[in-house]
């Protein structure tokens, strides 16, 4: 038991450091600050707009309804 323990602590610390050494970061080489900034920005947009069309479609406003002949302005 004792063995299984320490091999699984083995393996978890081998794979960080792996991922540590071999450039997992959340940054992208050769990128700016300022650049990352942009990019998390971008992001928040983008996911923010992709919310509103989900709840858009949950509440059934994306589309006109068919219940009534006329047009709402």
């Amino acid at each position: 038991m004792k063995n299984c323990t320490a091999l699984m602590i083995l393996c978890i610390i081998l794979c960080s450091l792996v991922l540590w050494l071999t450039g997992c970061w959340y940054t992208q080489p050769g990128e700016t600050a300022a650049e990352g900034h942009r990019r998390h920005l971008r992001n928040l947009r983008v996911e923010n707009e992709q919310m509103m069309q989900d709840i858009d479609t949950v509440l059934h406003t994306d589309e006109p309804s068919s219940l009534n002949e006329k047009r709402l302005p």
